[in-house]
């Protein structure tokens, strides 16, 4: 139950007090996304810490000035790969073998297949497929910061091409999908923080097929 009351607690915090959060929660945070599941076991994403304060600033009228950019400990953007290319599946199935020491013919054969398909694909749909990859990891990292008691804000509200700019993303073959700034709510001026969370109930949420 400890993990339901952590859930219950968070909240998109709309208000941050600019404290920094303990680098072993960032550490626990950071590593429950690398470890959530992706597509073929892919990881067609990465995750960029920003904790310069003038990136930041940047970054900030480029998400509807958003204050939690700038107010938070760890602004964390997740970039998705902007096409899978051959060399990018076979750094991860090669990646994939040499961590298990072994070869294996039907992961091989799978190697196979993906090759087939993916880099034939258009760029854009190669993207989203990817950037779906990302939501499931910017999940995890949701829950992992509830139960370090970290604050969060998901957001989706900014200019994807302003940051990929201030970040240098086109060089590296990514593309911003997410933001997620992480840190202590500021309870004085968060007007969120003591309204009653509200979801569907039970009944209206989960359809049961016995």
């Amino acid at each position: 139950m400890e993990l339901i009351e952590k859930l219950n607690w968070r909240f998109a915090t709309k208000a941050m007090n600019g404290q920094k959060v303990p680098q072993e929660k960032v550490d626990k945070i950071l590593e429950a996304a690398r470890l959530a599941p992706t597509s073929s076991g892919l990881q067609p994403f990465e995750i960029i810490v920003v904790t310069n304060q003038e990136i930041k600033e940047q970054i900030k009228p480029n998400a509807w000035n958003q204050p939690q950019v700038t107010d938070c400990s760890h602004l964390l953007v997740f970039a998705a790969w902007d096409n899978y290319t051959e060399e990018r599946i076979n750094n991860m199935f090669d990646l994939t073998n040499d961590i298990r020491g072994f070869k294996n013919e039907g992961w091989e054969n799978y190697r196979q297949m993906l090759l087939g398909t993916y880099p034939q694909r258009s760029a854009e749909e190669n993207f989203t497929h990817a950037a779906k990859q990302a939501y499931i990891s910017f999940g995890a990292a949701i829950i992992a910061a509830a139960f370090e008691e970290v604050d969060s804000t998901p957001m989706e509200g900014f200019s994807p091409e302003a940051v990929d700019e201030i970040l240098n993303l086109k060089e590296k073959g990514l593309k911003s999908v997410l933001l997620l700034p992480i840190g202590y709510r500021d309870s004085s001026n968060d007007w969120l923080v003591n309204l009653t969370k509200v979801r569907k109930s039970k009944e209206d949420f989960i359809t049961e097929v016995n």
